[in-house]
């Protein structure tokens, strides 16, 4: 009888495991392709975005210039692990500092007073307010923290 439970329940719990993968995927190449647009845009203009990193007024001058030809190749490359599987975790891991980083400097720099207009998305991004600004990194945090443990919680990779 055991037996006969256990074969009915099989394909059902296979669908739903699939079902899983196939939205864990697909969250893997939204966020993919976000950090993708958001490393191309920076990466074509690194000047521009040394001025915005240095708009921040946290790190000298030099420091933003070489984080601005650094950080957009972190970012997609880090993306494009995780279309590809390739150090998933180690990925996961980088973009989520990522947006810790830019989402407390981001914070730090309104509580100094400063206005900071973000270039991520290039001219879209450019008139959100703080608080939209805030509920996208957030956003984008929490469906990086949720990929991460449902990794953990599947199969190693």
């Amino acid at each position: 009888m055991l037996n006969v439970e256990l074969a009915a329940a099989g394909p059902v719990s296979n669908l739903k495991n699939r079902t899983l993968n196939i939205i864990w995927r697909t969250l893997d190449f939204v966020l993919a392709g976000i950090f993708i647009y958001a490393g191309a845009l920076k990466a074509i203009d690194p000047v521009q975005f040394a001025s915005d990193i240095d708009n921040y007024k946290i790190l000298p001058w030099p420091v933003s210039v070489a984080l601005a030809f650094y950080l957009p190749w972190l970012e997609i490359f880090s993306a494009l692990a995780l279309v590809f599987r390739f150090l998933y975790r180690g990925a996961l891991s980088i973009l989520m500092v990522l947006i810790v980083t830019f989402t407390l400097a981001t914070i730090a720099a309104k509580i100094r007073g400063l206005d900071i207009t973000c270039g991520c998305f290039g001219h879209v991004s450019q008139h959100w307010s703080f608080p939209s600004h805030l509920a996208t990194n957030l956003a984008i945090l929490a469906a990086l923290l949720a990929l991460g443990i449902s990794s953990r919680l599947r199969k190693p990779l």
